[in-house]
């Protein structure tokens, strides 16, 4: 468990009761994310179905995952999903973090919350991948120690980035 000012990071399945709010956070990480790419959707129920079923049930979607929520009070207020280590490597997925919250620090708490839960699973380094034209959460990752890498995923318009743990 991480504390950042009135904000504390922790696993997910510590307490069920974050269920709708991770869903919304998700949600709104998928919307924006389709509007961005120039599809826009008017809700959930129009997302492609891979993105409809983390919304749905998250515990499904990342069972094999760490999710970390950021809370304040008893609202979820980010998250961040860090996968299980294949071949010494984890991956960061689904960094969001509530809009009108952002310059708080909340999203290094959750990625540095990432990169603990990545090394204490035995993972020598992170990656993630992140659209091109968000370039505060690349900026993000660069004061996070990440450089950009060669691809492994084929779309365009993703840098991908990797940093040791």
């Amino acid at each position: 468990m991480t504390e950042h000012h009135d904000v504390v990071v922790r696993r997910q399945d510590q307490d069920p009761r974050d269920q709708d709010g991770l869903a919304s956070l998700l949600a709104a990480y998928h919307l924006q994310t389709q509007a961005e790419k120039g599809q826009r959707v008017a809700d959930v129920d129009r997302l492609p179905e891979r993105y409809r079923a983390e919304i749905l049930d998250p515990a499904a979607a990342f069972a094999d995952d760490a999710v970390l929520v950021a809370s304040s009070g008893q609202a979820v207020v980010g998250c961040v999903v860090v996968t299980a280590p294949v071949d010494g490597r984890c991956e960061i997925k689904r960094l969001w973090t509530a809009p009108e919250l952002r310059g708080r620090g909340i999203a290094s708490g959750l990625v540095d919350a990432a990169l603990a839960q990545a090394a204490d699973s035995g993972a020598g380094t992170v990656r993630l991948s992140v659209w091109q034209w968000r370039a505060g959460a690349i900026a993000l990752y660069e004061r996070l120690g990440f450089t950009a890498t060669d691809s492994w995923d084929g779309r365009d318009q993703l840098v991908c980035m990797e940093r040791a743990v």
